[in-house]
């Protein structure tokens, strides 16, 4: 127990050390000067949790050591009291505007605003943070016996501060400001040919980044090409491609997985410098590849007009939003914009500096006031995002849009530490066309 919550609060520099790697004057990128490495976690980490102990002794005594650093956010988010169930027991988590209390349920459960349902596993699951709510929403075991979903989020957002060492997000505690100390111009882009520093610095304040012509017309124009020849070699439940339903009946191909074994353009480019060289641009050792060594680590991705059922454009989430964020981020991800993506296309929006609030995981809490950002692109361009950073895709309007997205992972010097949870995460991320559907898209007129 000491061990555990000494390793969760030590900083993330003291986990992991960047790995060692040579410069690079190539393209423009050099070696970054700035850290989003913030894993807290090992897997040795993860330990066996008990309810009625935990629940009893261990997190009213965390909550009241830590309360610091949740009540602002709790406040802010007007908390209301919630009922966790576990197996055959009840407990009350309430806020009376000061303090955090934790009680065993009673007769009074009608007086709760919501009750939530979790087995041993699950309860292990959330205080290890391998699961989120969103987890177990996407993953078909969420067990909402009443109230609303948002109150379990918030709920989430406290334990993660109390169990973490992690202040809770409030209002103003994230703001914005470029290598000169001025106010950051969220809506900047960069070319290769900028400086590396105010790129890093960027990425590291906002979160994101969108480098403008990367990738030549001719090189998409191949891929895309290659991802019409591509299609027939896919199908629905093959655990390797997403499919949706549109509004005229037609099943879609969406997402192809491991597509750089498919396209050989796709698969150059995963080797060019351009691409490799974003992984430069932190301290931290980027490399190439999904958590867990995920060989579908290149997914081409269709965004079709008028989804009904499904999933093509995910709603505003985290990547890590199912679980394991402090085991793994931040990750980058790319994505290159095989066609256009503007207003009318599809466009990815990001929420800025959520990659360092402590705020829900998945959806966009009412109130919060970090901003909203649309990043258009052209053919060529990337946008690169931090695995925690708030994003969507907007459903298309009058076109279809494709896009190709992979992934620059941390360095661990634990062979199982991606391992440790992906396998359950996988399982949930593959399922989640068949279990949830996105909100209906534009149906054209």
């Amino acid at each position: 127990m000491d061990n555990f919550f000494r390793v969760a609060a030590l900083p993330a520099s003291r986990l992991y050390d960047p790995a060692p790697r040579a410069p690079s004057e190539a393209r423009g990128y050099h070696p970054g000067v700035v850290s989003i490495d913030i894993r807290t976690r090992r897997a040795t980490d993860v330990r066996d949790v008990e309810a009625a102990a935990f629940l009893d002794q261990e997190l009213p005594a965390l909550m009241a050591e830590r309360a610091e650093l949740a009540v602002p956010a709790a406040r802010e988010m007007r908390l209301r009291s919630m009922a966790l169930v576990v197996d055959d027991r009840t407990w009350v988590l309430a806020f009376d505007g000061d303090r955090f209390l934790v009680r065993p349920g009673n007769g009074d459960l009608p007086a709760v605003h919501t009750v939530v349902g979790l087995d041993a596993e699950q309860l292990a699951d959330l205080v290890n943070d391998l699961r989120t709510p969103v987890g177990f929403l996407a993953g078909g075991d969420l067990d909402m016996r009443s109230g609303r979903l948002e109150t379990f989020l918030d709920w989430w957002v406290v334990l993660r501060a109390v169990l973490d060492g992690r202040a809770a997000y409030a209002a103003g505690d994230v703001t914005f400001h470029d290598t000169e100390g001025e106010a950051l111009d969220l809506g900047r882009s960069f070319t290769l040919e900028d400086d590396a520093e105010v790129i890093s610095h960027h990425l590291a304040e906002a979160g994101f980044i969108h480098l403008r012509g990367v990738f030549t017309e001719d090189e998409m124009r191949a891929v895309s090409s290659e991802m019409d020849e591509a299609a027939a070699g896919y199908a629905p439940g093959d655990g390797r491609s997403w499919w949706a339903r549109t509004h005229n009946g037609d099943e879609r191909l969406v997402r192809m997985q491991r597509f750089q074994e498919v396209s050989p353009t796709t698969a150059q480019l995963m080797t060019d410098d351009r691409l490799l060289g974003i992984g430069r641009l932190t301290e931290d050792g980027h490399r190439l590849g999904k958590p867990g060594g995920n060989p579908s680590w290149v997914e081409a991705l269709v965004k079709p007009l008028g989804v009904v059922e499904g999933i093509s454009d995910v709603p505003w989430h985290k990547d890590c939003s199912l679980g394991s964020h402090s085991y793994r981020c931040c990750s980058l991800t790319v994505g290159i914009s095989v066609t256009s993506a503007d207003a009318n296309s599809g466009q990815l929006g990001v929420v800025a500096g959520s990659h360092r609030a402590l705020t829900w995981p998945g959806f966009v809490r009412k109130g919060l006031d970090l901003p909203q950002i649309q990043l258009p692109t052209v053919t060529g361009d990337v946008t690169v995002h931090c695995s925690c950073t708030l994003h969507m895709s907007h459903p298309p309007v009058t076109r279809e849009r494709r896009v190709l997205y992979t992934d620059l992972t941390l360095p661990t010097d634990e062979p199982d530490v991606y391992s440790l949870n992906e396998g359950k995460l996988r399982k949930i991320r593959e399922a989640a066309p068949t279990t949830v559907s996105q909100q209906p898209g534009h149906v054209p007129g």
